[in-house]
């Protein structure tokens, strides 16, 4: 088994490696504190799934949202679309999945343990062991591995009642040909000239073996593709305007991550895919990788699809997927530039990225998740300054007053201090705190004004609560 080699590294990003916190660190987090749960964790779990809760929930949504603003809301020349999970399973024979849709697997002889052949090679199990002749052995206790064989990743179901062959279906491996089988609906309904893209946001699922990086890569994930048509190159062979555009859209994503997401550039790299490593369909494919605990891994991955899909899927079904050019009188068959990004993997990037260890007012360590406050799954904590039935009937009433604005958390138990830390933890951008300066005491009025803390610079402002909305508009952006 050969290793296969890394394609080209883009300049112009800083490649000085940045230490990201270590996993177990974040696994330990997201689950103490909402984010991700292992799946059926009281029977013992399942392997390569997760169950995302009331936080994982508010960020996911908070990044599929950032994504859709930049790719559809903010673009007019791009629409959306919401294709049905289990299709006709010839869309899986005319796309090449059924055929090709494969990973090498390889077994341990003495263990038994089943591991992806390409992962081996390339270091997902860190060092591995090798015989005299340099093949790779078992990377748990050094056994004989079998010859690879393919194994397709594609689930299999059942349409029907009876199980047979003629009621087999498959459950998506990827978002794209939902869009590909809709192009001419799209354009038509929407009445689109080239170029425009369809974008989509679904579950997909792949039956594969994987080292166990927590949401890394699991069997059922979510992803956020975009299809891009433009019109076919003059010269087929030296597309040089259609690989200028797949290059636009590299750079593109790029920014997103970095400016939207808020990503450490240091953190982020272009690659792009050596000859031999194209898919068959690509005329250049380069990934976004970002900078995990155990190296470089592939975030997003934008290719030159050509007119591979949608000429497929015509020769297959016998219905036309072509462009009338107005401008020649000739049907045409677009090319495609194709954006493809995991919400999930994005979710465990925004996660280790975000996660700080910084001294608190006092000097004492406290763990933050700097999320760019558009992300947080919390926008505004409400924290009486104690638990007093003085303090709560405001505190209450500012809480009902922020709740149709913001995502927003009331909580009074233990110490402010230990409350601080805990939205600190979670990443909520700011806290507001009512004290009994707010309603007065000891027959004295109140000020009727509250205290806003900042969660990066632990500052903290007292506005009336007649502006808080204005104060808190300027520092977190309604959901």
């Amino acid at each position: 088994m050969a290793a296969r080699q890394p394609g080209a590294l883009t300049p112009g990003l800083r490649q000085v490696p940045v230490p990201a916190p270590d996993l177990e660190t974040i696994v330990s987090l997201a689950k103490r504190r909402g984010f991700v749960f292992p799946s059926a964790e009281i029977y013992g779990g399942f392997a390569n799934a997760y169950d995302y809760g009331p936080l994982g929930v508010e960020l996911k949504r908070n990044i599929r949202e950032a994504w859709w603003r930049s790719m559809v809301q903010e673009r007019d020349d791009v629409v959306g679309l919401d294709a049905a999970l289990i299709t006709n399973p010839l869309v899986w024979v005319g796309s090449g999945h059924v055929a090709n849709f494969t990973d090498p697997l390889v077994d341990c002889k003495r263990c038994q343990r089943r591991f992806r052949a390409d992962h081996l090679e390339e270091g997902a199990y860190g060092e591995v062991p090798r015989d005299a002749n340099g093949n790779p052995l078992c990377p748990y206790d050094g056994g004989e591995l079998t010859e690879p064989r393919q194994f397709n990743m594609m689930f299999r179901t059942q349409v029907g009642p009876v199980a047979d062959e003629a009621n087999m279906a498959y459950l998506p491996p990827e978002t794209a040909q939902g869009i590909f089988v809709n192009f001419v609906n799209v354009q038509q309904a929407m009445r689109r000239k080239l170029p425009f893209g369809i974008a989509q946001t679904r579950v997909s699922f792949r039956n594969e073996i994987t080292p166990g990086r927590f949401i890394f890569r699991t069997l059922e994930f979510e992803q956020m593709e975009m299809e891009y048509f433009c019109m076919p190159p003059r010269d087929r062979d030296n597309p040089t305007e259609y690989l200028a555009l797949h290059r636009q859209w590299v750079e593109e994503r790029l920014r997103w991550y970095i400016e939207v997401i808020g990503i450490a550039p240091e953190r982020l790299r272009l690659r792009d895919h050596d000859r031999d490593e194209l898919s068959h369909y690509s005329a250049a494919t380069t990934d976004i990788e970002y900078l995990f605990p155990w190296g470089w891994g592939e975030l997003e991955g934008i290719a030159a699809r050509t007119d591979f899909d949608l000429s497929s899927h015509a020769k297959l079904s016998g219905q036309p997927l072509t462009y009338f050019d107005e401008e020649t009188g000739q049907h045409v068959v677009p090319w495609v530039i194709e954006p493809a990004a995991g919400l999930t993997r994005t979710l465990a990037v925004v996660l280790l990225d975000a996660y700080s260890e910084e001294p608190d007012e006092k000097g004492e360590k406290r763990v933050v998740l700097k999320f760019k406050p558009r992300l947080a799954p919390i926008k505004v904590a409400v924290l009486p300054l104690s638990k007093n039935d003085a303090l709560r009937p405001t505190a209450r009433r500012v809480y009902d007053m922020l709740r149709p604005l913001w995502m927003t958390q009331y909580d009074e138990t233990q110490s402010i201090g230990r409350r601080y830390r805990r939205q600190d933890e979670i990443g909520t951008p700011c806290c507001v705190t009512i004290d009994f300066q707010t309603v007065g005491e000891d027959g004295q009025p109140g000020d009727d004004c509250v205290t806003i803390r900042d969660r990066d610079t632990q500052e903290q402002v007292r506005v009336p609560i007649s502006g808080l909305v204005a104060a808190l508009e300027e520092r977190v952006p309604r959901c």
